[in-house]
Formats: structure tokens, C-alpha cells, sequence
């Protein structure tokens, strides 16, 4: 494994602890100490985030980590989590909720507008960084597509910017010209459609007949 893809292996496993030991406490409400290892040491195992016989060694050194960091606070050996370690998980969640490619396509676009007003222009920024940082691809400033599920990574935005009814989750079927964005997404290309040959009614045959001149036969004077 090269140098770049062992340092994102480090850096996704260590989200996804602190991830973990915030949202124990988070839920808990407080936490002994001594409680937090056994409170995610099944997930962490489950999820392969750590190697056999180091896992108490990773979630110690996270939590002393975290509780340095202004995220977690010690109260009569009880670990609470604080606004900051609120803000932070939520920031986490919504970072390894980002929408996964399933195995086939469903054909179906997932399209995002929102509509933010320029006093939270600091918001509308924000959205679009997340989204431009997930991969979605962008139709508009304000409009934007991805072609797999993502309802709850919107849900998590939406919480996180708290936007609400500001932003609208859509499913549609088709989208004119998504060629660009199929090739984007490594997506197979659109069937070409031919269109259905132009039928006219029998008024407007006749109609044309007393119009056009009658092509004469070759030969006939």
C-alpha cells in the first residue's frame, strides 16, 4: 500500500473512532471512564477499524485525545461531551454518511435545490463545499445531482447547516442532456433514441398535395 493511501486508511479510521466514542457519550448522556473501551469496542471490531490486541490502546489514546481537544470534559470520572464535541460529531457523521456507488445504478437521478438568502451566504457557500467535497456534480450555483440514494446524508446536512425546508430532495427519472454527467460518474451511456417518423393527418396531406407541384415521371413530356 503506497505512502498516500496508508495516511487515508489512518485518517478515515480515526474518524470513525472519534465518531464512535462521541456518540456513545453523546447518548449516554455521561459515561464512566472505565465504560467507554467495552461502549465501542464491539462497533470498532465490527467496522475493522482496529488490529487484534491494540484496541484498547486506539480508544484510550482517542479519548485522552478528544478530551484535550475541548470535545470531551471529565466530571467526578465521568466523561460528558460538550457544544464543541456535539458540533464535531455532527460533523463527523455527516463526513462517513457521504453517499457510496451501489453495485448497479437504478436509473434514477437524485437532484438538490435549495434556495438560501444571501444574509446566510456563509451557509449557501458551506452547502456547496460539502456537496462539491462529496461528489455531487453541479447543474447549478443551487442545483445539483447525484445518481445514487442519499437521503440520509441530506438529512445530516440539513441538521448540520441547519437549513430545513430550504433545501428540497428530488428523485426523477430522466434528465435532458445528462450525458456530460453520466461520463462524470462513469455511468453507461444513454440509449439513442431515434425519433418516431412525422405522421400527418389526411387533411394536411391534402393540403400539401394542392401546394407542392407533382413530381412528373422521367420520359413523360
Amino acid at each position: 500500500m503506497g505512502q498516500m493511501e496508508e495516511e487515508s486508511r489512518k485518517r478515515s479510521r480515526n474518524q470513525h473512532i472519534q465518531a464512535l466514542i462521541l456518540g456513545s457519550i453523546a447518548i449516554a448522556g455521561g459515561l464512566a471512564i472505565a465504560l467507554v473501551a467495552p461502549n465501542v469496542l464491539g462497533a470498532m471490531e465490527k467496522l475493522g477499524l482496529i488490529p487484534k490486541g491494540r484496541q484498547t490502546e486506539y480508544i484510550n489514546a482517542a479519548r485522552r485525545r478528544l478530551k484535550r481537544e475541548g470535545l470531551l470534559v471529565e466530571e467526578g470520572g465521568f466523561l460528558r461531551i460538550t457544544s464543541r464535541g456535539e458540533k464535531q460529531l455532527r460533523s463527523l457523521s455527516l463526513l462517513l454518511a457521504r453517499p457510496r456507488a451501489p453495485k448497479r445504478w437504478d436509473k434514477k437521478w437524485r437532484v438538490l435545490i435549495f434556495d438560501i438568502p444571501e444574509k446566510r451566504r456563509d451557509v449557501r457557500d458551506r452547502v456547496r463545499d460539502l456537496l462539491r467535497g462529496s461528489g455531487f456534480g453541479r447543474i447549478q450555483d443551487s442545483v445539483w445531482l447525484y445518481p445514487y440514494p442519499c437521503e440520509e446524508f441530506i438529512a445530516l446536512l440539513k441538521a448540520e447547516v441547519r437549513i430545513g425546508k430550504d433545501l428540497l430532495y428530488l428523485i426523477v427519472d430522466s434528465l435532458e442532456g445528462d450525458a456530460g454527467f453520466r461520463e462524470h460518474f462513469k455511468l453507461p451511456r444513454s440509449p439513442h433514441v431515434r425519433p418516431p417518423p412525422l405522421k400527418l393527418p389526411g387533411v394536411a396531406n391534402t393540403l400539401l398535395d394542392t401546394i407542392l407541384p407533382i413530381p412528373q415521371k422521367r420520359g413523360v413530356r
